[in-house]
């Protein structure tokens, strides 16, 4: 089976804390060959998350001082903002954690200021994981982080509110392009109630990358960006189609549902019938909306690269390379991606488990809708090609620029064309003076 999993949302103000990095590189013993010692040690292990995150995480960090008597792991935890003001604080002053959670939004700022370890030349097994998984903790080829989870986009379909309305999806639904896609959304919308829509813009750096790469170019290469002011300005140009064409709601709508918590969007309360997202949501949106949610491919370009779909970690694990225990860092790592006792005990709460092995040892505890996940995953897996170059340091907030664009396009403030050229241009120079 192939491991799919969860996005994870860029936050204002965490990228410029990153930039207080600069001049920190190995302050331990990270560096040259580690040994497991026979002697005390303690590890400081850091994560952002939840109450239930935090409570399985610690069952596990009891697993492993069970099985290494003579280390002991420190937890720190807090919330995703805090968790980032912390570690970029910590980091700065040459006191970060061991072990860290990190996300790949942030690893390129980390990386790049060495303050990560090599995982290459520590004893992390990473043979579980699709090369695409495995390769995308890698910074300029060096692997500095070790996928957690994974998952892919799909197209979550209401399939309740299409049976109400009488529409049903159309039969290459499976193969979809862009346009078959805002056409099928109209009548959707036609079909239904004031405020229902049928189709959803999509929104994120992931779903950007895909359809860059549907067109053969990515979004980001070793230089900057990378993707042409022609692709981008036809992302653009499709999200403005698809509101102007009522397929999916107005500009005004979709800036007013884009903050929401998950429970209230458009797809949560019923309002829409289709929303390109993480494939692991479904099971949050089937919860809260109490609808049948069917995954579906997000729709192609016309005539474009088959091989454009990627998985994406939710999240990773590493290695200070400020740490002192480098070799105990690392077996904490391999314990928590690898053990299948460990695997039983995490599920699913930071989505499907990236290595296969973990993947297999929790597949029957997983909810019919997680199972689901991991179906079309491997439906999916035809279509996957190489991974892409992480978001480089300086772009952190692509999310947030991205948003900030594409508003006002829909708003009709900005031509597709312009906020193609100025969206790049912000990106790059933001890059360059990381």
């Amino acid at each position: 089976m192939k491991p799919p999993v969860r996005k994870a949302v860029a936050i204002a103000g965490a990228a410029a804390l990153v930039i207080t990095l600069a001049g920190c590189g190995t302050a331990g013993g990270a560096g040259g060959e580690a040994e497991l010692s026979d002697e005390p040690v303690t590890l400081r292990m850091a994560w952002w998350g939840g109450d239930g995150r935090h409570e399985r995480t610690q069952q596990v960090i009891d697993l492993f001082e069970e099985e290494y008597p003579n280390i002991t792991v420190e937890p720190e935890f807090s919330d995703w903002s805090g968790y980032w003001e912390k570690l970029a604080t910590s980091t700065a002053g040459n006191n970060s954690p061991d072990v860290m959670q990190m996300d790949q939004l942030y690893l390129a700022s980390y990386a790049d200021r060495g303050t990560l370890a090599d995982l290459g030349s520590l004893d992390v097994d990473m043979s579980g994981m699709e090369d695409s998984v495995r390769d995308s903790g890698l910074y300029e080829g060096t692997s500095y982080a070790a996928p957690i989870s994974t998952s892919m986009t799909a197209m979550l379909v209401n399939t309740d509110l299409l049976e109400q309305i009488g529409v049903p999806l159309p039969e290459n639904a499976d193969s979809w392009t862009w346009e078959e896609y805002r056409d099928w959304g109209a009548a959707v919308t036609a079909a239904s109630p004031a405020g229902t829509y049928g189709a959803s813009i999509p929104f994120t750096e992931y779903q950007l990358q895909l359809f860059v790469r549907q067109h053969g170019e990515e979004l980001f290469d070793e230089d900057g960006v990378a993707v042409s002011p022609e692709v981008l300005s036809m992302w653009f140009q499709n999200s403005l189609e698809l509101s102007e064409s009522g397929a999916s709601a107005p500009a005004s709508v979709w800036a007013e549902s884009a903050g929401l918590p998950l429970d209230q969007t458009p797809m949560a309360v019923g309002a829409v019938a289709s929303f390109p997202n993480t494939a692991t949501l479904v099971s949050a949106y089937s919860g809260a909306s109490g609808a049948n949610i069917e995954l579906l491919p997000l729709p192609r370009t016309e005539d474009g690269v088959e091989d454009f779909e990627y998985s994406k970690p939710g999240m990773y694990w590493s290695i200070s390379s400020q740490s002192e225990h480098p070799a105990e860092a690392a077996a904490l790592v391999d314990f928590f991606i690898n053990n299948e006792e460990a695997a039983e005990v995490l599920g699913a709460e930071r989505g499907l488990p990236a290595t296969t092995n973990a993947l297999d040892a929790i597949f029957d505890q997983l909810s019919p809708e997680e199972q689901s996940v991991v179906s079309y995953s491997e439906s999916r897996e035809p279509f996957i090609g190489s991974a892409p170059d992480i978001v480089p340091n300086g772009a952190s907030n692509i999310q947030d620029v991205l948003q900030r664009y594409q508003q006002e396009v829909l708003f009709g403030q900005t031509s597709p064309d312009d906020a193609a050229a100025a969206m790049i241009a912000e990106l790059q120079q933001a890059i360059d003076a990381a």
